[in-house]
């Protein structure tokens, strides 16, 4: 695109590092319980005593609320914008803070913790969404990584503020969070795809030059923009109808598929409950400090992520992080079996007692340099425009459904099939999730969306490598036709 070589990225950086700082106030509703389980069932929240069942209840209704919110928050980035839509969580997410704060009983934890989880929720679709609206095709990868990235974050902070202080005071700092996050992003432009769609060419102008800056030609890029929405509008069907087109299919299923493989590697039981696996396990290092240690690793794994998405690609980052979640889910069975099932004695058992948190460190690093950010990445990435919201919507329900089941039945299945078979089957479930990615899904790196449409059609495009050659866009793109 002439005039591409005076954009200003900056920019675009700092609203994409706005809007996720949202996700640091989702973060901090998922790694809330990870070191606080015990806390919990001691009664050090206002005197509330919670059982296994009742914790596996307050890990989960943040998971059922953000499956809840899912479909509406699409409805609503297009009626209010992307903007606003971020901006209107704050709202559920100071309440549900405020309900565990003040909680009398665990009736009241769970609907502070469905209120937190259905803001946080809404966060996986608009902050994904916008992000990938204002980014060029360049960055796109990068910026779509920091909503992953600040979202490692947020656990992080749970996992520390946990370990040192009670539930209330890391409820109250977990409260205050989404409030900063507001007056940051408040400051943030609208996308100009969303503006030209409401018909506001001017303010999607002035919105296109101060993220690109103004010596970069927003005009022409503004003009590409219409010409592809007014194409999509004039080729408007019905969500069902446009399932029909080939495109449409493989990009549902490939999204289906990777939130499936997301969520089925056991990566919510692990960070609901890391404490809790830590402890089970046993070892020399305290459960909390391990859990710290493992979040700490997670916050630097996805910044390795975020700065290797758009050099290797999306496709090499999945099947490396699958193939090794599978190999430390392994690990960490054998060590149970060990265990548990008396194979070996106290005394070796101690001498390998750091094989969970090796099997755990490698288990969080290779998902959060792929599992981790990519799925929520595909849904914006490779989606048709006219099923975008809607598709992205069902994807993060289906994504949050399977984060619930997980969380909810983790304690169960530990209980009724020991913890070694538990882990087994999350290796094996990465295992096929290699195979998937191997196969079905297309590599986007550097790709605009029109080209990845035609990759997922089958139709030869001409795009440009690195040394200005032009190469087939679809080559070696093939799989699942």
């Amino acid at each position: 695109m002439d005039g591409e070589s005076n954009s200003k990225r900056f920019p675009q950086y700092i609203a994409a590092l706005s809007v996720c700082l949202g996700s640091v106030a989702a973060g901090s509703v998922l790694g809330w319980t990870g070191t606080i389980s015990a806390s919990l069932k001691n009664g050090d929240l206002n005197g509330i005593e919670a059982d296994d069942d009742i914790l596996g209840w307050i890990g989960s209704f943040a998971t059922l609320g953000a499956m809840v919110m899912c479909f509406p928050i699409g409805i609503i980035c297009d009626y209010i914008g992307r903007k606003w839509a971020c901006l209107t969580t704050i709202i559920p997410f100071s309440i549900g803070w405020l309900l565990v704060i003040f909680s009398n009983g665990p009736a009241m934890i769970y609907a502070g913790r469905f209120l937190t989880g259905l803001a946080g929720g809404a966060f996986c679709v608009a902050a994904p969404l916008y992000t990938s609206e204002i980014a060029e095709n360049e960055i796109r990868g990068a910026l779509g990584s920091y909503f992953q990235l600040l979202l490692t974050v947020g656990i992080l902070l749970s996992y520390t503020f946990g370990a040192v202080t009670t539930p209330k005071t890391l409820s109250i700092i977990c409260a205050f969070i989404p409030i900063v996050f507001g007056l940051i992003f408040f400051f943030q432009p609208e996308t100009p795809i969303h503006l030209l769609k409401k018909g506001k060419r001017q303010a999607a102008l002035e919105s296109l030059q101060k993220l690109r800056g103004a010596k970069y030609d927003s005009e022409k890029e503004l003009t590409e923009i219409q010409q592809h929405l007014d194409q999509n509008t004039q080729n408007k069907v019905s969500f069902l109808q446009s399932l029909k087109t080939k495109a449409s299919k493989k990009a549902f299923i490939i999204c289906l598929g990777l939130m499936a493989f997301q969520q089925l590697s056991g990566i919510n039981a692990v960070i609901f409950f890391l404490g809790n696996i830590f402890e089970s396990a046993g070892g020399a290092i305290p459960s909390n400090y391990a859990t710290i240690g493992v979040g700490v690793v997670q916050v630097v794994a996805t910044f390795v992520s975020s700065l290797v998405v758009d050099k290797f690609g999306r496709k090499v980052l999945l099947i490396g992080s699958a193939f090794f979640m599978c190999i430390s889910g392994i690990l960490l069975g054998v060590f149970f079996t060990l265990k548990d099932r008396n194979i070996l004695n106290d005394e070796t058992i101690n001498n390998i007692s750091f094989l969970p948190i090796v099997s755990l460190v490698i288990f969080i690093t290779v998902f959060s340099l792929g599992f981790g950010p990519i799925p929520w990445m595909a849904s914006s990435e490779i989606m048709p425009p006219e099923i975008k919201s809607v598709a992205s919507s069902i994807a993060a329900i289906f994504n949050w459904f399977l984060a619930f089941i997980v969380t909810r039945f983790f304690n169960n299945l530990v209980q009724v099939l020991n913890a070694d078979v538990t882990f087994y089957m999350f290796a094996t479930i990465s295992l096929i999730g290699t195979f998937f990615v191997f196969f079905f899904v297309p590599e986007t790196k550097g790709k605009s969306h029109r080209e990845v449409q035609d990759i997922l059609n089958g139709v030869h495009t001409e795009t440009k490598n690195a040394d200005g050659i032009d190469n087939p866009a679809f080559k070696n793109e093939t799989a699942f036709h």
